[in-house]
């Protein structure tokens, strides 16, 4: 996209270029950055919108997951998780997770089963140069998530959700 002033002339062309660079930046800023996440990487399959089970871990070769997928209806969009017993069991499968982030198996709320999910607890914060929780979300799973307890009792974890 080329940007170009008027071929009108301005008897005060110092107002109109700023004008000019103005309107430059907006339409270059509309052309590159429009994306249903604000701009952060898409979540990776743990953290993934869903609306039922079978939209989950698509890359993943069926039967590789150590335990079944679930699309969490309780949180807002849907949350496409797999049951785990051990933080082991999260990220074992060839193709599951996208990046070097932790994920950890924790309790969702008080259902008594536990999921994995993309961990924010301090000691994987440390290990980046973000200064809060909140921003590792929204950095390493989306604009819309943050940083909250999966609840559950004594073994809740911290973990990423929108």
């Amino acid at each position: 996209m080329l940007c170009a002033r008027s071929s009108r002339t301005r008897r005060n062309s110092g107002r109109g270029a700023v004008w000019a660079l103005c309107l430059c930046l907006a339409s270059l800023a509309a052309a590159c950055g429009s994306d249903s996440n604000g701009g952060a990487p898409p979540a990776p399959n743990t953290g993934q919108a869903c609306k039922s089970a079978d939209q989950c871990y698509a890359g993943v070769k069926t039967g590789d997951l150590v335990g079944d997928a679930v699309c969490l209806d309780k949180v807002t969009g849907g949350y496409c998780t797999h049951l785990c017993t051990q933080d082991a069991d999260c990220c074992a499968a060839a193709g599951e997770c996208s990046g070097n982030h932790a994920e950890v198996c924790g309790p969702f709320e008080s259902t008594g089963a536990m999921y994995c999910f993309l961990s924010c607890e301090d000691a994987d914060l440390k290990q980046t140069t973000l200064t809060s929780a909140d921003a590792y979300c929204h950095a390493y799973a989306g604009a819309t998530f943050g940083c909250r307890s999966t609840g559950g009792g004594a073994k809740n974890r911290k973990v990423c959700t929108p």
